[in-house]
């Protein structure tokens, strides 16, 4: 491990030396440029630790980044398809990689650069990926329309269910609990109980194709995005799961479909805060409870921002389809929200920007 990463060091700083020979010419000469992570289109990044983020795209590598550095850790190479989802364990070096190879691949940071284990079972891509909070079952949902739950130590599947049109875009599993929360291209959000793996709640139709959801960390809120053009759609919703199907309030305002929402991690005394991405290439900040849009931020040329992960209340990161990944720093105390890194502001208290790319 440690001649791995002297490799990918030594690396990551000839190539910010010869960065930094052109660093007066470009536009972004304030936003650091690290090591590319990847090569292509970035689909999925997630948090692994405090420092260290993970990341899959079109070149089929999970990429295990220290972000804060700036450098490469780890590129695990497994999957033959594009990398779809990825997810992490807290507080464990476990990782788990979801493709359009059908798969789930499973992985260990201090285990090598091989798999070590295998989730085989699926006939379309794998897009929902969730593991249980004790961290001995892995959910997973795919366009096959069959949702299934594995024992992470045999790779065996306990238990499958398959549900017409049921066209699985993402899944979350509830914090401190049995249910699974899962988005579909029907339109449609489900609540599973994942001991009898069974839907006990469905919620009312949306009118658009549902692309992501999050829970809140006390597990009482749901948050959901919607496919949508022109402005039609494009919107994120706020449930109360403490009374299924309920609807709190949206969040309207980006002009193509909304392919991530997050909840924010709260200051103490604070407001509570969700984000959202869109393939309008912007990223939003909204106040949780009154849907007020608080910030925005605007990456022309990023092309679609489909995946957010927040690090703590003032970091962020942004999976992008033309600019890898993007670090966004958010200061609650701005009275102007400004886009930096060939980015654009809005208006709102915030003021966010990116500040490191790789």
């Amino acid at each position: 491990m440690g001649k791995l990463q002297s490799k990918f060091r030594k690396r990551s700083e000839l190539y910010r030396a010869a960065q930094g020979e052109k660093a007066d010419n470009t536009f972004d000469s304030h936003v650091v440029q690290y090591e590319p992570a990847h090569q292509g289109s970035i689909s999925t990044v997630t948090n692994l630790s405090p420092d260290l983020c993970v990341s899959g795209g079109s070149d089929q590598a999970v990429v295990v980044y220290n972000w804060k550095q700036g450098q490469m850790c780890q590129s695990f190479q497994g999957h033959n398809r594009e990398v779809t989802k990825v997810t992490c364990y807290p507080g464990s070096t476990w990782i788990f990689s979801a493709s359009r190879d059908k798969t789930v691949l499973m992985w260990d940071l201090n285990q090598g650069d091989e798999p070590i284990q295998e989730f085989c079972g699926h006939e379309l891509v794998v897009n929902g990926l969730a593991i249980s909070p004790d961290g001995r079952k892995l959910c997973t949902g795919s366009r096959d329309n069959w949702m299934c739950l594995w024992d992470i130590e045999s790779a065996k599947c306990e238990q499958r269910h398959n549900i017409s049109r049921n066209l699985v875009t993402h899944v979350c599993w509830v914090p401190g609990s049995s249910s699974v929360v899962q988005t579909s291209e029907d339109k449609t959000i489900r609540v599973w109980d994942s001991r009898a793996w069974q839907v006990t709640n469905t919620f009312p139709a949306k009118q658009y194709i549902q692309t992501h959801c999050d829970v809140s960390p006390n597990g009482n809120h749901l948050i959901s995005s919607s496919n949508g053009f022109g402005g039609q759609g494009c919107e994120a919703t706020l449930w109360d799961l403490r009374q299924p199907g309920c609807k709190v309030v949206e969040y309207r305002g980006h002009l193509q479909t909304t392919a991530s929402c997050v909840f924010l991690p709260m200051l103490p005394g604070g407001t509570a805060q969700v984000a959202t991405s869109s393939l309008d290439a912007s990223i939003k900040i909204w106040d949780q409870n009154t849907a007020v849009c608080l910030g925005t931020l605007s990456l022309d040329g990023a092309g679609p921002l489909v995946s957010l992960a927040p690090s703590d209340s003032t970091n962020m990161l942004c999976a992008s389809f033309n600019n890898g990944l993007n670090h966004i720093q958010v200061d609650q105390g701005s009275n102007q929200a400004q886009g930096f890194g060939g980015g654009s502001g809005g208006a709102g208290g915030l003021d966010i920007k990116v500040v490191a790319r790789f």
